[in-house]
C-alpha cells in the first residue's frame, strides 16, 4: 500500500473511492520495563523531553500503524481514509494503542 494513500481526511484529493471495505484496525499493548521506568524517572528529575518514553510511544504507534495497514491489505484495500490513533491505559504501566480507519479502494479521478 502506498502510504501517501493513508489520510486522516475523509477523502483523497485526486482519487475517487470505488469501494468501502469497512473499519480496519491495528492494536498493540505495551508495558514499560523496570529499567525504562528507572531511566524515565531519572530523566523526569531534570525536566524537559523524556526520550525514553517518547521512543516507547513512537514504537507502539508504529506497530499499531503497521498492523492497521496489514489489516487493510487483507481486506483488499489500496487506501485508508479517516485514520486515527487512540490510546488507553489498560492497567498501571500497560497501555493499549489503537490505529483505526476506513479501508477503501480508490482510483485516480479523471
Amino acid at each position: 500500500m502506498d502510504y501517501s494513500l493513508i489520510t486522516t481526511s475523509i477523502s483523497l484529493d485526486g482519487y475517487k473511492v470505488t469501494k468501502h471495505l469497512g473499519v480496519v484496525r491495528g492494536i498493540t499493548v505495551r508495558s514499560r520495563s523496570i529499567i525504562g521506568n528507572i531511566g524515565g524517572g531519572i530523566q523526569s528529575l531534570f525536566g524537559g523531553r523524556l526520550s525514553i518514553y517518547v521512543e516507547l510511544c513512537e514504537r507502539a504507534r508504529e506497530e499499531a500503524f503497521q498492523l492497521l495497514v496489514q489489516h487493510a491489505r487483507e481486506r483488499g484495500a489500496n487506501a485508508i481514509i479517516n485514520m486515527r490513533y487512540d490510546a488507553n491505559e489498560v492497567m498501571k504501566g500497560i497501555t493499549e494503542v489503537l490505529a483505526y480507519g476506513t479501508a477503501v479502494v480508490v482510483e485516480k479521478a479523471e
